[in-house]
């Protein structure tokens, strides 16, 4: 702490020895020299400033890039997920390692994605659909399969039970994932997921 006090205290006689310095060598007016005085100093306040919150400013630019695109912004071990203007959370995952676009959902029981997405991602599931399920839409045929891996941001689950809807294109991440966190929920206009 002592150290931190005796930089700052070199660092800001620095600053002051060159700004009267600088001053001194010029023969201008006094209110001249005033004015430049205070634009020195306020032009080294400002590079003290975003030298003192360099890490802050970098979360800040997370943030904003956030809320902008709708990327998770990872906070230590946590991950906050942004509201997007529909008012749901929507999240960029790797299911077997492709690229996978999910809403998140509490109140659906487990995640749930598309026969197209199964496809593409390589989930292997029962030849025909083997039960059907009560969803906010209806009831839905569904078939039984399971994910090699489910990734979001830093957070990986291996061997995921995942039902995979015929007919629909929306995929779903509910409670099967959720619930295998440490601590979820939603803070303002963030979802915050603690691995």
């Amino acid at each position: 702490m002592t150290n931190d006090l005796m930089l700052g205290g070199v660092y800001i006689l620095m600053a002051l020895m060159l700004v009267v310095g600088s001053l001194m060598a010029r023969r201008e007016p006094a209110a001249r020299m005033l004015t430049m005085a205070l634009a020195w100093v306020a032009i080294f306040a400002g590079g003290f400033v975003l030298f003192t919150f360099r890490d802050d400013f970098s979360y800040l630019f997370q943030r904003l890039r956030a809320e902008t695109t709708g990327t998770p912004v990872a906070a230590g071990a946590e991950l906050r997920i942004p509201m997007a203007i529909d008012g749901h959370f929507w999240v960029e995952a790797e299911m077997n390692g492709s690229p996978v676009k999910f809403l998140v959902d509490s109140g659906a029981t487990v995640t749930t994605i598309g026969r197209a997405t199964a496809n593409r991602v390589g989930v292997r599931t029962a030849a025909t659909p083997d039960q059907m399920v009560r969803t906010g839409n209806g009831i839905v045929r569904m078939s039984s399969g399971r994910a090699e891996t489910l990734a979001l941001g830093g957070i990986e689950r291996r061997d995921v039970a995942v039902h995979v809807a015929e007919n629909e294109n929306l995929n779903v991440l509910g409670m099967s994932f959720l619930s295998s966190l440490t601590r979820w929920g939603v803070e303002g206009r963030w979802l915050v997921l603690v691995p």
